[in-house]
């Protein structure tokens, strides 16, 4: 009986030795070579490369030959593919609904990026509140310190950060910023019974924010949540606040941010993530007291080869168990299940 397929899309960069140890033995490991989305597709056909793929690797790189896994793309895929394993935690590159439409499922890699994400978010944090990235820059122009830094500055000891969705990575960022100490508090859809003692819950958000001097984002993007930190929840944050963001740049509305920023509603900001990558709205380069970065949250060897590893794992578990363990939540309050797993057991 020959190995099901699966498909790596399309780079390995970190995990070269660990493709073979988790799928060596278990699958027929093909590697994406398509140049274009129309190829791709048609390799799925009757005597193409692809034909007969029960899973699919894929990274985010991938989307710069075959675009994004959108409606379009999964749609146009076969039958036989059952699970698409994506490398990265927001998901969003992947249209989650028509993949269950047409019954395949997804996960991503949750907790791999937690540490990473985190500490980018604290960077961020330390370099609005202490205002270090106008501060490099003025000196790397020889010009010393910037007039009337010391009036925009703050220390970080001793002030509130509010974190907007306390999952993986603002659990993460609340263990490291209460180190300070800060004063922790949060808002989640639900009080998250895993958060640390010093973690303060207000089911009122406005309530939240009416207490912060620093506000971190870590919602994921969803269609719900585009445009979720509006004007409504901008101005309800205290004067003078700070806004971090290193979730995805369309859960902020970039408008309302900026005129926050003109009229010093908010005093800075922090930026990993923007709304049309790798395009940076121009406006946002004219506030030196925001520190921008562009998208390197998880930009390096260390984290990249754990997500490449859990995302290759996720792949193993549904060759072997008939689900991978990270699927995602959409995918959890779906019926049957079950009855998938001992499907795909019998059918691999």
């Amino acid at each position: 009986m020959p190995l099901p397929r699966v498909l790596i899309c399309s780079k390995i960069v970190w995990a070269h030795d660990d493709v073979q140890r988790l799928l060596g033995d278990i699958a027929e490991i093909v590697w994406v070579d398509s140049p274009d989305r129309k190829n791709f597709l048609a390799e799925f056909g009757p005597g193409g490369k692809y034909e007969n793929t029960v899973g699919i690797y894929r990274e985010n790189e991938s989307s710069k030959i075959i675009g994004t896994f959108d409606k379009e793309l999964i749609d146009g895929l076969p039958s036989s593919v059952r699970w698409i394993a994506h490398n990265g935690a927001g998901y969003d590159p992947v249209d989650v609904h028509a993949c269950k439409a047409k019954g395949i499922y997804l996960s991503n890699t949750p907790g791999a990026v937690d540490d990473a994400t985190a500490t980018t978010a604290l960077y961020l944090l330390i370099s609005t509140m202490r205002q270090y990235s106008v501060s490099e820059r003025s000196l790397r122009e020889l010009k010393w310190k910037p007039q009337g830094l010391n009036a925009r500055a703050h220390d970080v000891t001793g002030k509130t950060l509010a974190i907007l969705g306390l999952g993986g990575i603002g659990t993460r960022l609340a263990v490291l910023a209460h180190a300070f100490p800060m004063r922790i508090i949060y808002h989640s859809r639900h009080k998250n019974p895993n958060a640390p003692s010093f973690c303060e819950y207000f089911e009122n958000v406005e309530e939240m924010l009416a207490q912060t001097d620093v506000l971190s984002v870590h919602v994921p993007l969803r269609e719900d949540t585009v445009g979720f930190v509006g004007e409504k929840m901008i101005r309800a944050l205290k004067p003078g606040a700070i806004i971090i963001n290193t979730a995805r740049g369309k859960v902020i509305d970039e408008e309302a941010m900026i005129r926050a920023l003109e009229d010093g509603h908010l005093a800075a900001a922090g930026l990993d993530v923007f709304p049309n990558e790798p395009e940076v709205n121009p406006r946002l380069l004219d506030f030196p007291q925001v520190t921008l970065l562009p998208h390197m949250g998880t930009e390096n060897q260390d984290t990249q080869k754990e997500m490449e590893v859990r995302a290759l794992t996720n792949l193993k578990d549904f060759l072997t168990t008939g689900k991978g363990k990270d699927l995602v939540i959409e995918f959890k309050q779906v019926s049957g299940l079950n009855g998938l797993e001992n499907k795909m057991k019998q059918k691999l």
